[in-house]
């Protein structure tokens, strides 16, 4: 928890201004800090984190961090089942985290992520997508790999030739 309260504050006495984010927009990151990287080291939750803003990013995804987090494939007005961009948005449990303790610190991880992303720093060096390292999706072939942080490798677009 240190470590977050002085990024926080090393930031807030800097005199660099952030563009703003809204209450709505930082519980969307801890949500997605909790589910997809709540087992992760700080690094882990940092980069998650980072994948969903430089998506916000790409002109290839939703502007702000709740629609790109909650973009899937609907059906009947509900998210179908492994249809979704982060898989614990459709995974047809209740999205309230129980674990409060956890909970604040994801509540503090996405906003120091959130802050040091738009400072310049991002641990996945342009991450767009990832994956758990026991999986290997389809996709992961058409991207460049960037990072293993933890239990989860990342990638970002290939460069253009």
């Amino acid at each position: 928890m240190f470590e977050h309260l002085t990024i926080s504050m090393m930031i807030a006495t800097s005199g660099i201004s952030l563009p703003a984010i809204s209450k709505a927009e930082v519980e969307c990151l801890a949500k997605n800090v909790y589910y997809e990287a709540r087992n992760q080291s700080v690094q882990g939750q940092f980069a998650v984190t980072h994948v969903v803003l430089n998506r916000v990013k790409s002109d290839r995804y939703p502007d702000t961090p709740c629609k790109v987090i909650k973009q899937a494939k609907v059906k009947w007005g509900v998210p179908v089942i492994d249809a979704c961009q982060f898989s614990w948005f459709c995974d047809g449990k209740p999205d309230d985290p129980l674990e409060k303790d956890v909970w604040d610190r994801s509540l503090q991880v996405a906003l120091d992520a959130y802050m040091v992303h738009h400072i310049g720093f991002d641990v996945t060096d342009g991450a767009t997508h990832y994956h758990a390292a026991y999986v290997k999706p389809w996709w992961r072939k058409h991207y460049e790999k960037v990072a293993k942080i933890g239990d989860h490798i990342f990638y970002r677009p290939r460069p253009a030739t």
